[in-house]
């Protein structure tokens, strides 16, 4: 998933990534036999209209190596990993999603786990920094694995959710843990504590497992530095099962899971800062007044050196830039290089590589390269589509080029929306073809002139693009749709940007089980449950022409017209299809048939989402 250069080509899979890392990552001790087969065409079922879906071909994955586990020869095989998936969708709990899960007696049944693996005392040995928050914590953790591992330290980090294959929650070195280490510990771990299971104590649910797993891990690869996501709140966490963390961070805070965490930033804040352990020095970014009384009060209570970063000076990294894009990624920048300072300082190691020869103003070099280096899959990420070329050993500039480009991040958060649509509109001002004399620019009046959604513009000569810009959305629904699709619109509109349409689109992703990157992506389409995407397009035609449109489309326009693929010069401003390869056919064919036009799609609103437009862009 992350690459090597500025650039990578996936000739197979018809795609160029633009992101830079370590060539380490390019390391593997996985055989591969790659089987290919024809992807299968879709019928709607509806409707009774079929399409042929010509997608690059579905890749099934052979993988067979072995390793040696307690003087034992295990031959750890495709069959084994979909064996584990299955193991780990089990342990999925059965509650409707966004409810109060039970929380009770948790750490203690998470302290009783790890005694039963005898992981208690070697836990203490990780030098683990423990990453809450709201809003980029996942980005800060991944931060400081990278300056901790330029520093020449042994990293192992810990983030959720995974995009396209669990593995991407452990990270050993920077690169996804191998299948081979994966399966080892994964089997180690369940078998177990399966021979341990009461009625007292089952099972662990899902995120608990994985967590212990990421212990194991991190015990079993020996590495220096430990750095672990907080996956919800902090105080009833399972990870906070952690008793004496080197450092903790906070992130920025703001209104999400208020039907588990509270209605108020206060009481979200709480659950933050349970965190903290006594004594523990904790960083923070600035917070509103309500969160940070909240936290300033807990610090105090325990006697946490407490301390609070500002944004990262963009003149401390000597010209370089941060990988991850965003203003809002100066912020988890800091926070990220003073936990990182604080680590090497309480474990010794500062005085060691720099005899205090930086001041606070400085940055080291390790740390530059770090910061500049990180890469987070899903987050403000530019993925060229070339499937459209037979040749694709076209070098490529850094600012990403192409007839279809989608820009991805995962922000699903009011906070969040308006910080990816910034980011959105920078990215796609500054994307331009170095080929071309000039890129179009769209604007609201332009998207339905003649009533066609793409056309050629008349001021543009044969060399140059038209460019245009489309949502492809989907959330969960616990999320409000009527503040995150406004804030998204307007955020972008202040920049000058308009979409000349909206998608809305189900996730490929199943809640009840844990798939690999391998695992085969299901065509079948009967029994859809589309009134969710529906009242998501409601939503945005209300936003787009107003209440009076919103209401004659709900009022005239039946689901099986709804479930046709658009025209591609079709007038309204959304559309609702039923499935994402059906997507991705569509904006392909989009491109093909309108060679002067350039795409640009921002996926948004779930990192489900995202994970899946992934998935397919990479097979």
């Amino acid at each position: 998933m992350l690459m090597i250069t500025s650039f990578s080509m996936y000739q197979k899979c018809g795609m160029i990534e633009v992101s830079r890392l370590s060539q380490r990552h390019y390391k593997s001790t996985t055989k591969e036999k790659w089987i290919y087969t024809q992807f299968p065409a879709y019928t709607n079922i509806l409707t009774g209209r079929r399409f042929l879906y010509k997608m690059p071909s579905e890749v099934l994955i052979e993988r067979g190596s072995n390793v040696v586990t307690n003087g034992q020869v295990q031959n750890f095989t495709s069959s084994s990993y979909e064996a584990a998936m299955e193991k780990l969708s089990s342990l999925i709990t059965r509650q409707r999603r966004g409810e109060k899960p039970p929380i009770a007696n948790k750490l203690e049944k998470m302290s009783m786990y790890l005694k039963i693996l005898g992981l208690e005392e070697d836990m203490n040995r990780l030098n683990i920094i423990h990453v809450a928050g709201t809003k980029g914590k996942g980005s800060t953790c991944i931060f400081c694995e990278a300056i901790l591992r330029e520093c020449g330290f042994r990293t192992g980090v810990f983030t959720s959710p995974h995009l396209i294959d669990v593995r991407e929650r452990f990270r050993i070195d920077g690169i996804d843990i191998s299948e081979d280490k994966f399966l080892e510990c994964f089997w180690d771990c369940w078998n177990q504590l399966e021979e341990k299971v009461t009625e007292q104590l089952p099972m662990p649910p899902l995120f608990q497992f994985l967590t212990i797993l990421a212990f194991k891990i991190f015990i079993s690869e020996q590495v220096d530095a430990a750095i672990i996501e907080v996956g919800l709140g902090g105080k009833e966490d399972s990870t906070n099962v952690i008793k004496e963390p080197t450092v903790c961070g906070i992130t920025s805070l703001g209104m999400d899971h208020t039907e588990i965490l509270g209605d108020t930033l206060g009481q979200i804040a709480s659950h933050k800062a349970g965190i903290f352990k006594p004594k523990v020095p904790a960083f923070i970014v600035p917070q509103p007044p309500e969160a940070m009384d909240v936290i300033l009060e807990r610090a105090k209570e325990l006697m946490v050196p407490l301390e609070v970063t500002e944004p990262l000076d963009c003149k401390q990294m000597k010209g370089l830039q941060l990988q991850l894009s965003g203003d809002h990624q100066f912020y988890n920048a800091a926070l990220a290089v003073s936990l990182s300072r604080c680590w090497l300082q309480r474990t010794g190691n500062w005085e060691k590589i720099y005899q205090n020869d930086f001041q606070d103003s400085n940055l080291p070099d390790e740390f530059i390269r770090g910061l500049s280096n990180a890469q987070f899959s899903g987050r403000a990420q530019i993925v060229c589509d070339s499937s459209l070329y037979s040749d694709c050993s076209e070098i490529m500039s850094e600012s990403c080029v192409g007839e279809l480009i989608f820009y991805l991040d995962g922000a699903h958060s009011p906070e969040s929306m308006e910080a990816c649509a910034k980011w959105f509109s920078n990215a796609v001002k500054g994307c331009k073809n170095p080929s071309r004399s000039s890129v179009g620019v769209e604007n609201s009046e332009e998207s339905s002139e003649n009533g066609h959604f793409l056309h050629e513009s008349k001021t543009l000569g044969q060399s140059e693009k038209s460019c245009r810009r489309i949502l492809l959305f989907n959330c969960l629904d616990v999320r409000n749709p009527n503040i995150l699709l406004p804030r998204l619109v307007n955020a972008c509109a202040s920049s000058g940007i308009h979409f000349s349409r909206a998608l809305f689109v189900p996730s490929m992703s199943k809640y009840t089980r844990v798939t690999s990157s391998a695992s085969v992506i299901p065509s079948d389409l009967s029994g859809i449950d589309l009134s969710w995407q529906l009242n998501l397009q409601n939503i945005w035609e209300k936003i787009m022409h107003g209440k009076e449109m919103a209401n004659l489309l709900e009022k005239d326009f039946k689901i099986e017209s709804k479930l046709m693929l658009p025209p591609h010069n079709y007038s309204a401003c959304s559309a609702v299809i039923p499935s994402l390869p059906l997507t991705i056919k569509w904006l392909r064919d989009c491109v093909k048939e309108h060679p002067s036009t350039r795409l640009q799609v921002l996926v948004t609103g779930s990192l489900h989402l995202v994970g899946d437009v992934l998935k397919l862009l990479k097979r």
